[in-house]
């Protein structure tokens, strides 16, 4: 046991909590059957040609919720490869019930950290789109250290997006939108691609969701950012 007067180690400041929530039968036999098909483990760097059988352009989400918007992306492009990350067990149960419900080969699923992930098991220059969509916003002012965009993470995104590809957010937190437009203009890696202002219009490939379609009936905004990696 380490003596009381050596300082403890710092504990790394993560940007999620884990919420589990009730998980369905269904999305328990999911986890169970077909996690061994379509999860990818976070033990070692990924061979992502090997891993979907093809070299194609490949799109990473991170916090993809319940995976209804990223079975309809994986549908709706089939000639790209997609990863998904989310820490939460219903989510990934319930993704896993579309994966197989559609047969979308085309869809991995990784159950960890995402910082992890890109340190230890994404190449460089190996993706083409990396998506995040409404992260948790942290909305509390001694909070926004726990904000996932953050410096340091966008120059690890940099490092794995290969050139001429995108990085995609979005948020329906004004205050987030800004934070992260404030963030992206002190990365020499990125070029804004919106025409005028920072943000863009939703791109069509990008489905809105339930949660979404609500906040717009009650007169919230949402705010798409779309940087090209330069």
């Amino acid at each position: 046991m380490s003596s009381p007067d050596e300082p403890r180690p710092l504990r790394r400041i993560r940007s999620f909590v884990r919420r589990e929530g009730r998980i369905t039968p269904g999305q328990q036999r999911a986890l169970q059957e077909c996690w061994p098909r379509y999860g990818l483990e976070a033990d070692a760097r990924l061979d992502l040609a090997q891993v979907f059988g093809r070299d194609a352009p490949r799109t990473l989400e991170i916090g993809f919720g319940n995976g209804a918007s990223l079975a309809t992306m994986a549908a709706q492009q089939p000639q790209h490869d997609f990863i998904g990350i989310e820490v939460h067990r219903p989510g990934v149960g319930h993704l896993l019930q579309l994966i197989e419900e559609q047969g979308l080969g085309n869809l991995r699923l990784m159950r960890e950290d995402a910082v992890q992930v890109l340190q230890h098991c994404i190449a460089d220059d190996s993706l083409d789109r990396v998506l995040l969509f409404f992260p948790d916003p942290w909305h509390k002012k001694r909070h926004h250290k726990r904000r996932i965009v953050q410096p340091d993470f966008i120059e690890l995104l940099a490092s794995k997006i290969r050139h001429g590809g995108r990085l995609h957010m979005a948020t329906d937190w004004e205050d987030y939108a800004q934070h992260m437009v404030e963030v992206m203009s002190g990365s020499t890696a990125f070029r804004n691609c919106a025409a005028s202002g920072a943000f863009v219009p939703r791109p069509e490939y990008r489905p809105v969701t339930k949660f979404e379609q609500r906040g717009q009936r009650l007169g919230h905004g949402v705010w798409d950012l779309l940087y090209e990696r330069v």
